[in-house]
């Protein structure tokens, strides 16, 4: 570690910030724990998942005298989810280092935004317009073809905010279905395989990888991820280089997560990227030497990254909804990991937990 570098670290016994109170926090108060960091969260719920297992300040993204409190009492401030508004990330940077920082958010925030980092990267994409209008609709379908997607600029997730647009369906109706307000239009792909890497990035500029791994999805929300992934070699070599020429890009320091497409030819098509830990690393807890909460702080904080290597085959699944109720028959299952999140409300597409399974030794998880 050179000067420049040691400057940059944050030992044990500091206080890390947490921008967002969700479950990703929460597990990543209790990797840092382990490590002998303390945490404090920052969220405008008055009761969240990470204020569980860390000091949690309720207080609006836009009150500067919450903001400046929590500066005060923290070395370091992360983010565990991508819609805190960059003005609180902006104002919080100049009284603590923030990792990532808001320009991170800036890419992470607008679909459009984050595809033309992409294409301006090097990284290729699905064919995509900017849709401010109905009439801009119209011309970019014209362009791109049908069936496409229609997907809201902002605020999306899990599904949500999107309206698929195929052969016969009225573009009016999907306009409206998504609130009139800009969008992303993109071309449907018919792609073999969705894989995800999650890159980590210290302030130094050092990067490790975690190796792809498949994503499988159920009602537009993440249900399994397996790993490794069914992809060849050189396809995984490559999926990884497009998460290392994302950080270094962007000056990234933390842990990104880069969700792709796999073309039956070869190809990788980036589809979103997440500057935070990420559902598809989830596995990384049981069936990993280091976690991606681990990773996430050792990149914070300027320490050496740990090794990316699994301990087996592996597969997460999501309890989604009232699945979370099957938590006696997991427990009682010989070597299935749970974790819930301590949600107190059940809702249907509400991520209330995850179980994770480990095989030594395997060359990949068995098939359902």
């Amino acid at each position: 570690m050179n000067a420049r570098e040691h400057e940059m670290t944050i030992d044990p016994g500091a206080t890390i910030g947490i921008l967002g109170g969700g479950q990703l926090g929460r597990m990543l108060a209790l990797a840092a724990a382990r490590l002998g960091y303390r945490c404090r969260v920052y969220d405008p719920a008055e009761q969240c998942p990470a204020g569980d297992v860390a000091p949690h300040v309720s207080a609006g993204w836009d009150d500067e005298d919450a903001l400046a409190a929590f500066a005060a009492a923290v070395d370091v401030v992360t983010l565990e989810f991508e819609n805190v508004p960059v003005a609180a990330v902006a104002f919080l940077a100049t009284r603590v280092p923030v990792r990532p920082g808001a320009g991170a958010l800036e890419v992470a925030q607008d679909r459009a935004v984050e595809k033309d980092f992409l294409n301006r990267a090097g990284v290729e994409t699905a064919p995509w317009a900017t849709v401010e209008s109905l009439e801009d609709l119209h011309e970019a379908l014209d362009r791109l073809g049908r069936p496409a997607v229609l997907k809201t600029a902002r605020f999306g997730y899990d599904g949500k905010g999107q309206a698929v647009i195929r052969d016969g369906d009225d573009p009016a109706a999907a306009w409206a279905a998504v609130g009139e307000q800009r969008c992303v239009l993109e071309g449907f792909v018919d792609f073999m395989v969705e894989v995800s890497v999650l890159a980590a990035r210290t302030a130094g500029g050092a990067i490790a990888c975690f190796e792809p791994v498949e994503n499988r999805h159920r009602d537009g929300i993440l249900h399994k991820t397996r790993i490794p992934a069914p992809i060849t070699p050189d396809v995984a070599e490559r999926a990884v280089e497009v998460a290392c020429r994302a950080v270094s890009r962007m000056d990234y320091v933390g842990l990104l997560a880069v969700e792709m497409f796999v073309m039956p030819d070869g190809r990788i098509l980036a589809n979103e990227i997440a500057p935070r830990p990420h559902n598809s690393g989830h596995w990384t807890i049981d069936g990993a030497a280091t976690s991606q909460f681990e990773q996430t702080v050792r990149a914070i904080c300027g320490q050496p990254l740990g090794d990316t290597g699994r301990l087996g085959a592996a597969e997460m699944t999501n309890l989604i909804g009232a699945e979370v109720e099957d938590w006696p028959a997991l427990l009682a299952e010989p070597g299935a990991r749970l974790h819930l999140y301590g949600k107190a409300e059940t809702r249907p597409g509400r991520k209330m937990g995850h179980v994770t399974r480990v095989w030594p030794g395997r060359d990949a998880p068995p098939e359902d």
